[in-house]
């Protein structure tokens, strides 16, 4: 599916979020077409954020898909945990398992949709073969494991490569785009192919989190 098909997808970062009272802070982001969840473990990342407990307790407090983000070594030892807590989205790391194809095909076969991710430095070249094998693609725009982060414009060479191919072959393949993102550059990333944009800083940190949130979706659809 093409982007001009596909209407721009805002996930706000829990990560940015006040955890005393997740729940609020969820249902504040109501216009998010879904939630994302960072999962650090301290050795993939220099950072550790939560586990499989918070996941399920933000399921318990929508309805709106979570596309969660594991940023952990051995990922194929954890994925079975995020699903059962309520992922509708797994996405690892390429850099952190050996088969990322076998874990993409365990992941769907949970019936959940399966996304791997990329560090700045990791080429996507290789990758671009395996596409149909995956449902999401995540593209780091900044060094995972911290946010506040600046937006690094150099990925956005990733992101029109994976549109190319996607739509050359025709592909049902997202493309997301995490780190740094604002209304200063989400207009960049939408237009270079982005379909589904990470916001935490610029959501969160706002007053009005709905509004930021309808701010960003008709930014990265201008920019089309």
């Amino acid at each position: 599916m093409t982007t001009e098909a596909r209407q721009p997808i805002i996930a706000p970062s829990i990560l940015s979020a006040d955890f005393s009272k997740l729940g609020e802070e969820i249902a504040e982001v109501s216009h998010a077409d879904w939630i994302h969840v960072d999962i650090m473990d301290g050795h993939f990342v220099p950072n550790l954020s939560f586990g499989a407990d918070i996941t399920k307790a933000a399921h318990k407090s929508t309805d709106q898909p979570l596309d969660v983000h594991l940023m952990i070594e051995n990922p194929e030892k954890w994925v079975d945990n995020y699903i059962d807590a309520g992922a509708s989205c797994v996405i690892f790391h390429v850099e952190a398992t050996s088969n990322p194809s076998a874990l993409a095909q365990h992941i769907r076969e949970r019936g959940v949709r399966a996304g791997f991710s990329l560090r700045p430095g990791t080429a996507i070249e290789p990758y671009l073969p395996h596409l149909e094998e995956f449902d999401q693609v995540l593209v780091m725009s900044v060094e995972p494991g911290f946010g506040g982060q600046k937006f690094m414009p150099d990925q956005l060479e990733k992101v029109r490569t994976l549109r190319q191919e996607i739509d050359t072959r025709n592909l049902d393949v997202i493309i997301e785009i995490d780190g740094g993102i604002s209304a200063e550059t989400i207009a960049q990333a939408a237009e270079a192919g982005c379909d589904a944009f990470v916001a935490g800083s610029a959501v969160y940190k706002h007053s009005d989190r709905n509004a930021a949130i309808d701010e960003l979706r008709e930014l990265a659809q201008r920019a089309r």
